[in-house]
This record gives structure tokens, sequence and C-alpha cells, in this order.
């Protein structure tokens, strides 16, 4: 057991947490930058058309590719375990792994791009003109599937290896990139809603090359033979774990969906509300999720060192200042929120509507606290099936929840979005301590 642990780079303390969590929450703050200078850039050529069709095809991308966020979820998790077991050869193999899958995942998505085009829009249910946009803002960018893919694998490498500062550089490198392109083709070049598309391209691929070179310059070499790449065992426990965690994220978003959903049958002004409020749970999110990256890498360094001790203290800590934080981010929308929803809508109706259920937001970051950290303590453990399950079952819970309370209207649906995120942090801290159990029964 000593010398498992002497793969711990360091101890487990508050400042290992955010020398990772620091970086995430402020690379969470610039990723909304993408879409808010293309927003801007195609605003200014004053057609709603083409405004409208970048918005739905922004909406599709951000669903498709969170789909297939396991990429970096799993790859942050399996590189953790092997930099803790000491097994150094291994990750240049889960480096290339993962660039492999996301490399098919992409390419098949490429292949794919008019059925899918014309599945998604259809759903969308655009004007014709609105729809006409973003099919073009679509049939563009989906060509930088495989390269955004590609840096969720790298930037789970990085963060695995606790390199966040790299991690964060690479998602700045890329978020400018692609505003500078947005800027120059769209306004300079007047290449309109394509040339949105072609700078997100052009950006993701220029990320890939950045990342690719930090990895070379940590592995020292990428060429992994052929061999390892291809064992069985791994590339088996690697797919299972990325088929669990999609599985996973598909119940997820099928929740926010159906919220989304039913805040829109119950009229514009109800649905402009939610917009508003949806904003406090992103800035949330943003904090929260940077836990949540802390919780990976080092539950998982700890995991593949078998130190169960050092396991239990990152769950602990990560747990603690992560209800301190979601403790803080409530108080501030508490008092805050009003403030702030006069700020994003000029609309009294939707102000008034808005305030109606500002209590629901500012109680949702001490219930979904503990979503985020246990899963980001699951992921560093790679417990992927019971996150799978264990979501699945959130869901049933939650949509239960909303037919009780759908007698309340919209306090009704916000209320069961508050037992979605009791259930699902709720389940996975009730089933932890089966988990730390048998995971570490042969090393207690």
């Amino acid at each position: 057991m000593e010398q498992r642990s002497l793969h711990l780079q360091t101890k487990i303390t508050t400042a290992r947490v955010f020398a990772i969590a620091g970086p995430a929450m402020v690379a969470n703050l610039t990723t909304p930058l993408i879409g808010v200078v293309s927003t801007t850039a195609i605003g200014r050529l004053g057609d709603p058309a083409l405004l409208g069709g970048v918005a739905m095809a922004s909406v599709i991308f951000d669903c498709l590719f969170w789909l297939f966020g396991f990429l970096r979820m799993s790859t942050v998790g399996f590189t953790a375990q092997a930099l803790g077991a000491g097994e150094r050869d291994e990750l240049p193999a889960l480096l290339a792994r993962g660039l492999a899958v996301a490399a098919l995942i992409g390419l098949a998505l490429i292949a794919l791009q008019v059925p899918l085009a014309t599945i998604l829009l259809q759903m969308m249910g655009g004007s014709e003109t609105v729809t006409r946009a973003a099919r073009t803002y679509l049939i563009i960018r989906i060509w930088s599937s495989p390269l955004a893919l590609a840096n969720y694998v790298v930037l789970g490498w990085l963060i695995g290896q606790a390199r966040a500062g790299l991690a964060l550089t690479l998602q700045i490198a890329i978020n400018l990139i692609n505003v500078a392109l947005t800027v120059l083709l769209v306004l300079a070049l007047d290449r309109g809603i394509a040339g949105a598309a072609t700078a997100a391209v052009i950006a993701e691929a220029a990320g890939l090359g950045i990342g690719l070179v930090m990895a070379r310059r940590l592995a020292g070499s990428l060429l992994v033979p052929r061999a390892q790449l291809f064992d069985r065992a791994p590339l088996m426990r690697m797919l299972a774990v990325n088929r669990d965690i999609m599985i996973r994220t598909a119940a997820l978003i099928a929740a926010f969906l159906f919220f989304t959903a039913q805040g829109a049958r119950a009229g514009d002004v109800t649905l402009a509300a939610n917009a508003v409020l949806n904003n406090f749970l992103l800035i949330s999110g943003f904090f929260l999720d940077g836990l949540a990256n802390a919780a990976e890498q080092i539950c998982g360094q700890a995991f593949g060192a078998r130190d169960r001790a050092a396991f239990s203290t990152a769950t602990r800590l990560v747990v603690s200042w992560g209800f301190g934080f979601a403790l803080a981010v409530a108080i501030v929308f508490a008092l805050a929120g009003p403030v702030l929803i006069d700020f994003m809508t000029a609309s009294e109706n939707v102000r008034v509507a808005a305030r109606a259920f500002l209590m629901f937001v500012a109680v949702s970051p001490l219930l979904s606290v503990f979503a985020f950290v246990f899963d980001g303590v699951y992921i560093g453990a790679t417990w992927a099936r019971d996150m799978r399950n264990l979501m699945v079952l959130s869901l049933v819970i939650f949509l239960g929840g909303w037919l009780a309370l759908r007698p309340f209207g919209n306090a009704g649906l916000w209320g069961a979005l508050l037992v979605f995120y009791a259930a699902r942090g709720g389940l996975e801290a009730a089933r932890y301590p089966s988990l730390l159990r048998s995971s570490f029964a042969k090393t207690s």
C-alpha cells in the first residue's frame, strides 16, 4: 500500500483542489464568448433570419457535442488512474485510443450530415428562411466534428494529468481564434453565416494542432505500438465506459429538453422568464463544474494508486468546498437576483414572471452541487455503469415529480427540476459508500 501511495504526486489538499478547479472555472467562463461573438457578428448584418439560423444551429451543435462529452470525461478518469498507478507508458495509448474514437464518431457525423441536418432542422421547426440559414451553418460546421471531439480527448488527457493550466490555455486559444476569425470573415470579408461556420472549423483545427504539440512535449512521443493501442482489455473497458456515460448524458439532455419544451407550452412570457433564469443556472454551473473537474482528476489518481484514504479525503474536500461555493452563489442569487433579472430583460412582464420563480433558482445550487461533485467522483473512479443507472432513475423521478406538480404550472415545473437535482446528487451520495467498499476491498 505504501509503494502504491508513492505514485500520488502531492497530498490531497485544498490548494491541490483549486489548482485544477480554478483554471477550469475560468475556462468555463470563456466558453460562452464564442456564441456571443458569433451572434453579435451575424446580428450586425441586419438579417433576422441569419441570426435565427445561427441560434438554431448552435443549439443543435451544443446538444450534439454534449452527447459525446464522454470523450473528455472518460479520458480524464482513465488518464488520472494511469497516473496514480504509475503506468506512465499507458498515457500516450490512452490519448491515441481516445483520438481514434473521436475520429470515427466525427467522420460518421460528416457522412450522415444530410439526413442529420434534415431530421434535426425539422425537429427545431423554424421558418423556411431561418432553416435555410441554419442548414448552411450546419453543413459547414459539421466538418469540425472530428476536430472538436478530438479536442475533448486532448482536454481530458491534460486535466487527467492535473495540467489544468495547459487545458485552460488550449480552451482560451480555441475561443480567441474563433472570435478573431468570426469578426474577420463575417464583418470584414462579408462571408455571412458561412463565414461564422468556417471560423469554428478553423478554430477547432488550430486548437487540435496546439493540443497535440502540448501532448507531444508532455509525453515525449505520441507513437504507440499497435499491440498496445489495440490491447483488447483496456480498449473494451474504454468503450464500455464511453457507452455508459453517453447513455447517462442522453438522459440528462432529455431532462433539460423536456424542461424547455414544457416552459415553451406555458406561453411566450413564461418561456422568456425561464430563459432568463436559465442564465443563473449556467452561472452556478461554471463554478460547480470546475470543482467536478478537480474531483475527476484527484479521485481518479487516488483510485489508480489504490489509495482509499486519499480517495475519501478528496471526496470530502470537494464536497465541502462545493457546498461552500453553492451557498455563496445561492446568497448572491437571492440578494442580487432582481437586479440581474432587470439587467437581462427590458420587458416588465418577463421581469415580473422571472422574479416570481427566482426562489427556485436561488435554492438550486444547494441541490445541484452534489450532482456536479459526485459526477466528478464517479468519473474519476470510472463508475460509469452506476452513473448511467442512477441518471436514468433520476430522469424517471423528474418526470414523476413533474406529473405530480403539474397542476402548479411553471412553479411545478421548477419544483420538478429541483427534485431532479436532489435525486441525482442524493442517489449518487447514497450509492457512494457501497462502491467505495467494493472498489477498495482488496486494499482495505
